[in-house]
């Protein structure tokens, strides 16, 4: 299974306050522990959505909207993709991440659809789609 590990922001981080030397080596321990354990597939810490932009669609109408953007704790400011076994094993090992800043902060855990979660919808001609991406990859 796998879980992408959202890092929620800050306000620190939405300043682009950047981590200690402390705080980096930690987490750089801490990867290295995920990469050792074969859980890590990707993980990095993202720029300030004042440096971000979105993209709203609306049928055929697309409209780019520049950062920053207004609510500070529904944004993310980093990320981890992980593959586990379970939810809980994601939820162990994420308890044993240092804290991403130096104030109280929130880490989300949320499995990613695989292929076969969609059922019906996900057609033989989907799956050979899909497996073609993914080995392209």
């Amino acid at each position: 299974m796998r879980f992408m590990i959202i890092v929620k922001a800050t306000a620190d981080s939405e300043a682009g306050k950047m981590p200690s030397t402390e705080l980096l080596t930690a987490m750089g321990k801490f990867n290295e522990e995920l990469v050792n354990a074969g859980v890590m597939l990707a993980g990095e810490g993202l720029q300030p959505s004042s440096k971000g932009a979105r993209i709203r669609y609306d049928g055929a109408s697309r409209t780019v909207i520049d950062g920053p953007f207004a609510e500070t704790k529904e944004l993310i400011a980093g990320f981890w993709l992980i593959q586990v076994k379970s939810k809980e094993e994601a939820i162990e090992w994420m308890k044993r991440c240092p804290n991403p800043f130096d104030v109280p902060s929130e880490i989300e855990i949320r499995q990613v659809f695989e292929i076969s979660d969609f059922g019906d919808a996900a057609t033989p001609e989907v799956i050979a789609q899909e497996e073609a991406l993914r080995a392209r990859l």
